[in-house]
């Protein structure tokens, strides 16, 4: 009879892939991943039937988190331009507080093992995301660009502003809100 699942050992081997995948790269193999996490290789893959299967589970957690720090306190009263740049800084104050998950989401963004099923479910995860931008360009001169183009400029320019915040902390809270500025400009 199989042993009951730990949620608990189940987050570890999350957060082990999270910090090994951060210093590593994705082809690190399993048995590293199943050492961080204080597991044997087998109990891993008592969670995770194939390291795909890790992959796939941690990017949508991934971006779940991220969505969720995103949205958090929100100021649904007032206007879509202060509840944008809340979004923003809440997204940027995610990727500085937390630089191996932004790391370890980038390396995973750009994998072909998570899955197109994966992608889609984490679209999901960041719908109110989405619903902000979207009602912020709905009348701005990016309005009728696909919504992934205009995600794909915010998150170039949120990685460049984070970059930039790591290097020179000291201005970090005025170049976040000149970025947002700029990123207001291109699509309200």
């Amino acid at each position: 009879m199989a042993r009951p699942r730990s949620e608990d050992k189940e987050n570890a081997i999350l957060e082990a892939a999270t910090r090994v995948i951060c210093t590593h790269g994705l082809s690190a193999p399993t048995a590293m991943i199943a050492k961080e996490a204080g597991v044997s290789n087998g109990s891993l893959f008592a969670y995770f039937e194939k390291k795909v299967d890790l992959l796939n589970r941690l990017y949508v957690d991934l971006k779940a988190e991220m969505a969720a720090a995103a949205l958090d306190g929100i100021p649904t009263e007032s206007d879509i331009r202060t509840q944008v740049f809340h979004m923003w800084s809440n997204v940027i104050r995610w990727a500085t507080d937390c630089p191996e998950k932004r790391r370890t989401l980038a390396h995973l963004s750009v994998s072909d093992d998570v899955t197109p099923e994966s992608r889609e479910k984490a679209l999901g995860e960041i719908a109110g995301v989405a619903e902000l931008v979207e009602r912020a360009r709905q009348n701005g001169p990016m309005r009728d660009l696909p919504l992934d183009f205009v995600a794909a400029l915010m998150t170039a320019l949120a990685d460049a502003t984070i970059d930039d915040m790591i290097r020179n902390p000291a201005n970090a809270d005025r170049h976040c809100a000149a970025a947002f500025d700029g990123f207001w400009r291109m699509i309200a």
